[in-house]
């Protein structure tokens, strides 16, 4: 999987038409990726369809794995920030949740993943996300306050839950219950839009805050 990421940011970057374009790279897990959907239905194709009907122009970077956690995507943020991104969403923790790691461990691999990225140049939209109450009341009400405190410490913005109106509601889930459907990857992208709209600059415009 890593070698096959690296190969992918290798032919964007040799890509001329990808020079032209801002980047908004999606450092993500399953629900990123698009598991179970076509690639034209993950969040990440349907953010950039709209921001071509709305005159941006960016592309975006699917950078989701699956099953990748906040420590996977800390390692892999080199090779993202190869493709010097001007806008990264991060939307990682939901593994590290299903799978009872810490939420101390999660807090520190998000402030490092946000740091870096701030320090490449990009800005950052952090995505929050939540656990079922099957884990437990202390583990989900800590696990869930990572994320507003990152994005507070790290003076970020935060789309607060990025399953918002999706999970637990079957007509948006496929079998698994977990993974978004192609309609609940929609509602994902539309939930994500407004969050990520003051982050962007409109086709032709300069950026101030880009460095040299």
């Amino acid at each position: 999987m890593r070698a096959f990421l690296a190969a992918v940011i290798v032919l964007a970057l040799c890509s001329p038409v990808a020079a032209a374009d801002r980047v908004i790279a999606v450092l993500g897990d399953s629900l990123t990726a698009g598991l179970g959907v076509a690639p034209d239905d993950a969040y990440p194709a349907l953010l950039e369809a709209r921001l071509k009907r709305e005159d941006y122009d960016y592309r975006v970077v699917n950078a989701g794995v699956s099953g990748d956690t906040s420590s996977g995507g800390l390692r892999r943020l080199d090779w993202v920030l190869k493709l010097k991104p001007e806008v990264v969403i991060v939307a990682l923790g939901a593994n590290d949740g299903l799978r009872g790691q810490s939420v101390v461990q999660l807090h520190d691999n998000l402030v490092a993943i946000v740091r870096k990225a701030q320090q490449a140049g990009a800005r950052v939209l952090l995505a929050g996300m939540r656990m079922p109450p099957n884990y437990g009341a202390a583990y989900t009400r800590e696990f869930a306050a990572v994320f507003p405190e990152v994005a507070r410490r790290m003076n970020v913005p935060l789309v607060p839950f990025l399953l918002e109106g999706v999970a637990a509601e079957v007509r948006l889930n496929q079998g698994d219950g977990i993974h978004p459907n192609a309609e609940g990857q929609r509602l994902v992208a539309e939930h994500v839009w407004p969050h990520l709209r003051p982050l962007l600059v409109k086709r032709g415009a300069t950026d101030p805050s880009r460095r040299s």
